[in-house]
Parts: C-alpha cells; sequence; structure tokens
C-alpha cells in the first residue's frame, strides 16, 4: 500500500511575529521573516552570558551548518538580561569569541520578544515555510526532538 505524505502533526501556533525593534545585525544584513518565506526558520532566543544558552550553543550551531543549505537558517534573537549584555560590542565579540555564524538580531528594547510573548532564555520558535509557528520549546535538552521538527518541517 502507497502512503501519501500527508502534513506532520506538528501543532500550528500561529503566524510567526516579524523581526520588530532590532537595532543591529550581526553575520547578516538585516532580515525578515517575510523575506524568507520558503525556508524553515528557528527564531532562537537567547543571550551571551546565560549559562543555558551556553549550553545550547553547540546543538544550534551544529543545526544551522547542517541545514543551512536544504533551506533552513536560524535567527538569534539576541535579547538582554544583564548590563553587560546590552552593550553591542560586547554582543558582537561574544559572538565572534563563541564561533556563532548564523543571523544575529539585537533586540536590546524586548520588542521581538514581547512580540512572541516570550519569557524564557533560551526559547526556540520552529516557523514552517508559510510563516507559521509550528513548534516551541523553552531551555535545554530534547534536542533530538528539535532536530526531527527540523526535518520534518523541511520535508513539508
Amino acid at each position: 500500500m502507497r502512503m501519501d505524505r500527508v502534513r506532520s502533526a506538528l501543532s500550528d501556533l500561529g503566524v510567526a511575529p516579524e523581526m520588530r525593534g532590532i537595532t543591529a545585525w550581526i553575520n547578516s544584513e538585516p532580515l525578515t521573516l517575510a523575506s524568507l518565506r520558503g525556508t524553515v526558520v528557528l527564531v532562537h532566543f537567547w543571550t551571551f552570558d546565560c549559562i543555558n544558552c551556553q549550553n545550547v550553543q553547540p546543538h544550534v550551531k551544529s543545526w544551522y551548518a547542517k541545514y543551512r543549505d536544504r533551506g533552513f537558517t536560524v535567527i538569534g534573537v539576541h535579547t538582554p538580561e544583564l548590563d553587560i549584555e546590552r552593550d553591542l560590542e560586547n554582543v558582537r565579540d561574544a559572538v565572534k569569541r563563541k564561533g556563532v555564524t548564523f543571523p544575529v538580531a539585537f533586540d536590546p528594547d524586548y520588542a521581538t520578544w514581547n512580540a512572541y510573548r516570550n519569557r524564557y532564555w533560551p526559547a526556540f520558535y520552529f516557523v514552517d515555510k508559510q510563516g507559521q509557528v509550528r513548534f516551541a520549546r523553552y531551555g535545554e535538552g530534547e534536542y533530538e526532538r528539535s532536530e526531527r521538527v527540523i526535518e520534518e518541517l523541511l520535508a513539508e
């Protein structure tokens, strides 16, 4: 029996809010989710001095390296928690020092953070090719599940 591919069982959590209040971009020209339609996007909230964010970075960097040529990108939304994280040069230095190559949006006034109603570092919002949030995760762990979500969204 032939099985036709059907839409995955991932939820539809609504339209992904557009990037707002971004005052600088690192590793990229300014991006919009609208300009990325047709690709899978991970909107990843983080800050460089957060230990939990540091612990997830190897996974995020690995996913970006593995899937970017297949229509996947990461937008790392750096929303500062501490005073040292509010200095753009400190952010640029941390991105370089930690080998972050995916696009990083600097959100010092929490405009994108608030648009997503986010409350956590780190946070992950997986956006499908049509611009819908299909899965969200907070904190460390479940890396295999997150990678399966990327693969499912790329296959749709």
